[in-house]
Order: structure tokens, then sequence, then C-alpha cells
């Protein structure tokens, strides 16, 4: 690691041009590799590795696949950027038709579309993509009801490098009823193999909440279809656990709707009604003393006709990012403002929220 950086403008330490290029768009910081011998150095080491990553995800984005039923080609993707506005990419350097299962500090977790069973990591802003090998179990593909694991999970720890993905669901055998039999597979990128644990459960899970998996404390957190509690699975001792929701949370009462978010490493929980949308986080990182204390709460009057379609993805202390049937929005916490980030002009497209993510930009590498 370099000591210091000389210019033509004068002395500067590595921490100042650090804490610079840390800022800079994915695409322009790989130009800047091309500068000079020093900067290729600075930017390929480990340490500014993660001060990159430090910084980009404290800025979560929406990705959204955009889906036309009547055109038989891939979904192109969207990112909503809070600050830089909306940009485009594509998957096609995984070489394979793929839809996103999960998103985690910059990586994604997708699975293949014609070959049920065949898993990938991969970074859309670097390019890089890792084909999960084939486990010993019996085959992903005989998962209970669709044929799919039920819940799919992506665990990255920025300042590790490393990352699991977690599938798990009601194993079904052939020519039997599924079960209670809970079964979990583990992928470790460091060993580059799957382990796998069973435990018995009861609970249920709808599409929405099997794709809104939330990484945090070092678990895989999960809303039930019931939204009476939170599945949890803590990574580090592969122990299922559940979280109550806040008190003041039902979903019992008419047009009522939970949703599990992260906001800036905490667990958080979203209530939307008629005309309100109320933000809990959790407080304290001990979940046997943790409690959970609403932050935010937000009048929708100004959207009232977009309510019942309209989904939370990602947020911050600052901002709250939201999907609608051709829309995403962003509520602005401080100034109480919203404001719409893109809107999408075909008429087939599948809903928004149907396929938006949270999504962090980073440099972290899958492979």
């Amino acid at each position: 690691m370099m000591n210091s950086f000389d210019s033509k403008d004068g002395f500067f330490p590595d921490e100042v041009i650090i804490q610079i290029l840390a800022r800079l768009p994915i695409k322009s910081l790989f130009r800047t590799k091309c500068v000079s011998k020093s900067w290729y150095n600075l930017i390929s080491d480990k340490y500014f590795t993660n001060r990159y990553n430090e910084v980009s995800i404290r800025n979560p984005m929406v990705l959204v696949e955009i889906n036309d039923p009547t055109l038989n080609s891939k979904p192109s993707l969207i990112v909503v950027d809070n600050s830089k506005g909306v940009s485009e990419f594509s998957l096609d350097f995984v070489n394979d038709r793929v839809k996103i299962r999960s998103s985690c500090n910059g990586l994604l977790c997708c699975s293949s579309i014609p070959d049920k069973g065949v898993y990938y990591v991969c970074n859309p802003m670097t390019k890089e993509y890792r084909l999960l090998p084939k486990t010993r179990e019996r085959p992903f593909s005989r998962f209970y009801p669709d044929g799919e694991a039920t819940l799919v999970g992506l665990a990255c720890d920025i300042y590790t490098q490393t990352y699991n993905v977690v599938l798990a669901g009601y194993h079904r055998s052939f020519g039997h009823r599924p079960g209670r039999t809970f079964t979990c597979m583990v992928f470790d990128s460091d060993s580059n193999k799957w382990r796998k644990f069973v435990t018995l459960q009861n609970d249920n899970f709808t599409h929405m909440n099997r794709n809104q998996a939330v990484f945090v404390n070092g678990a895989l957190h999960w809303l039930t279809a019931s939204c009476s509690s939170v599945m949890v699975l803590d990574l580090g001792t592969e122990i299922w656990g559940k979280i109550e929701l806040p008190s003041e949370v039902t979903c019992e009462a008419r047009n009522i709707r939970i949703y599990l978010l992260e906001c800036e490493g905490r667990l958080s929980v979203v209530e939307i009604s008629d005309v309100w949308m109320s933000i809990w986080v959790m407080v304290g990182g001990d979940y046997r003393v943790g409690e959970w204390c609403m932050v935010d709460r937000v009048s929708l009057r100004c959207i009232r006709g977009m309510v019942p379609g309209v989904f939370p993805i990602s947020q911050t202390n600052e901002c709250v990012f939201l999907a609608t049937h051709k829309q995403v929005l962003v509520y602005q916490r401080r100034s109480r403002v919203w404001m719409e980030m893109y809107s999408v002009k075909h008429s087939s497209v599948l809903p928004l929220w149907f396929s938006a993510h949270s999504f962090r930009s980073s440099v972290f590498s899958c492979k």
C-alpha cells in the first residue's frame, strides 16, 4: 500500500485519494485504473475495496426487472438511484436466462429459468458471475409446492468478502405429500460447498415475503405469510428462530399490509394502511433484549390513488423507495416530499413491485 500520492496539483495522502475514489460510480472507478500504475495498485488493494463498499452500501437503490410477457426476450434491468437517477443494464454476461431471487450488498442470487435447480451469484456492476456447484443431495427441484426453493436468501459480508446462499423449503419425496420437514441448504463461498440441515416448520410464505430476505446481524430474516412473526436463520449457529412483530402491528385489520426491510444495518418493519405508512426499527443488537421503536409515521393522502398497489422496497434514515404497478417513487423523510423516480411506458409489463429488489452498488467479488 502506498503512503502518499504525488500529483501536479500538490501532495495528497492516500486516504484523501481513497475517500474521493470511493465515491465514484463503478464504471468511472474502473476507468481510473488506467490513469497510472500507482492508481491501479491503490484501487486493486483490499483496503480500498472495503472502503469503497462501506461507502456505497450506505446508498441503497432499487433494482427492477422489466418483463414484457408479449415479448420473448430477456428482461431489462433498471437501477433507480436517489442521487444519480436511473440507469439500465442487463445480465447477459451470465450466459443463461435467469431470474433474480435475492439481493445483498451488491451481489445477486439468480436461478436459471430453463434449468430448475441451477443457481448463480453475480455482481451486475463488475459483470462477474459464479455458477454454484450442484449438491450431492436430492435435486432442489423437489421442493414443494412449485419446484423451487420456498426461501432463497443471500448473505454477503463486505468485510470478510465472503457470502452464503440459503435455499430452504418443504421437501417432498416422490409419491408422498409434503410434511413439516423443512430442508435447508447453505452454500459457503469459501469452501465452495453446500451443507444441509433439517428442522420442522409450520410457516408459509407469500411470493413477496419470499423475495424480501433481509440480512442483518449475521442472520437472514423472512416475514411469514400470516405476518405474525419473522423467521430468522442464524448463519453462525444454523439455528432457526422467531421474532415477534411490534405489538401495534396487526394484519387482522382490513387493508393493512406488512413488509420487512433493512434500515442502515437494522431490521425494520413497515406497515401500510389506507392513509398511513408506519416504520419501526429494532434497537439493540440482541434479539432477546431488543425492542421495536417506531421511527416514522407518514401520511399517504397525497398518493392515495396509488396506495392499494404501493410496496416499500428499500430505505435509509433519509428516504424510502416504493414500487407501484408502473412507477418507482421515493419519499424524502426530512422534507416529507414525494418524487417519481421512474415510470414504465409499456402497458403490458408485469407490476414493478413483483420484481423489485433492494440493491447496493459494490465491487464485492463473487469469485
